[in-house]
């Protein structure tokens, strides 16, 4: 990460991403927008026993719609699903018990569940950032596997589905710190040079928001977008980031502020009718780089991800 970048991003950051930069967005909302019935719309959310992905779960099912929790603590995710329940009265809350690191487990619930459900909106939200180089069971960096290796299996494998319900969707929660990231596809799974889980955390972040781009120039029927949820105060933030979190405490975003511009993308007529592929910030399209950053990858570098990507998905493919 160059220092330019850095610096930018963290000014930038310190006037958008806090609780002050969302009520400021958020006097241009339109209430209306998120005034909708979901019912008989089926939401598939990776992540959603805590943080956004809980939050964004109890939005959807608050409004009817039919929430599928893609979640790896049984516990948690029971937990989680009863409170969302309660508070929703919506019985069609649904728990699915995946380790998203575990790339031949998302192959199987993803042939499994197109199967035997409807999906009309998948929702990208798992993630996690170990701060020290760990290998899963499949001997994968866990950040690869977890936040992108897993991601384009899931959604891959799903796409087909997809396309047989009305209005589909694929919502991705990246992070505004892959603005700080050039891609990089020569190591992946970060085997050289020192390991900076917040730095692998932005690269993958900034590899799930070329990948959005390249699946809305391949599959027009399918509505796709990746979104930054702006610093919020949310459990992995507080495990993962600890001095940050400790720092900036009383400016992060609650939750459900995380969580509005998931909703609205997932759930709006009028986020349906922004194009395919673009990266939003308080239900607005906004730059996937800095000025004058040197950020950006060339096609042959964007060509050599997805093949790489294919070609360890294939791998585990049961």
């Amino acid at each position: 990460m160059s220092i330019y970048r850095n610096a930018v991003w963290l000014m930038k950051g310190l006037q958008e991403y806090t609780k002050c930069g969302y009520e400021a967005a958020a006097k241009h909302f339109v209430p209306a927008d998120l005034e909708v019935n979901l019912s008989g719309r089926s939401f598939l959310i990776t992540g959603a026993n805590s943080g956004i992905g809980k939050a964004t779960a109890q939005e959807i099912a608050n409004r009817g719609g039919t929430v599928h929790m893609v979640c790896r603590n049984k516990g948690r995710a029971d937990a989680a699903k009863d409170e969302i329940v309660e508070r929703s009265k919506n019985e069609n809350v649904h728990v699915h018990i995946v380790d998203m690191s575990s790339i031949r487990q998302v192959w199987e619930f993803a042939q499994s569940f197109s199967q035997n459900n409807t999906v009309h909106v998948l929702i990208n939200n798992a993630g996690c950032m170990v701060n020290q180089r760990e290998l899963t069971e499949e001997s994968l960096e866990k950040n690869f596997a977890t936040n992108t290796l897993g991601m384009y299996v899931l959604t891959s494998a799903l796409i087909p589905a997809l396309k047989k319900a009305e209005d589909p969707r694929v919502v991705t929660v990246s992070s505004g710190g892959m603005l700080t990231q050039k891609l990089n596809v020569d190591d992946l799974q970060v085997e050289k040079g020192t390991f900076d889980g917040t730095m692998v955390y932005a690269q993958n972040k900034r590899q799930q928001v070329i990948l959005t781009e390249r699946w809305a120039s391949q599959h027009k029927d399918v509505h796709f977008s990746s979104m930054h949820p702006g610093w919020a105060d949310t459990p992995a933030v507080q495990s993962s980031m600890p001095s940050f979190h400790a720092k900036m405490q009383s400016r992060l975003r609650t939750e459900a502020m995380g969580a509005d511009t998931v909703v609205w993308l997932a759930a709006s007529l009028p986020a349906s009718k922004q194009p395919s592929g673009l990266f939003f910030q308080d239900r607005k399209a906004v730059a996937t780089h800095l000025p004058l950053a040197s950020s950006r990858s060339t096609a042959q570098e964007e060509e050599k991800l997805v093949a790489a990507l294919e070609e360890l998905a294939l791998k585990f493919k049961p």
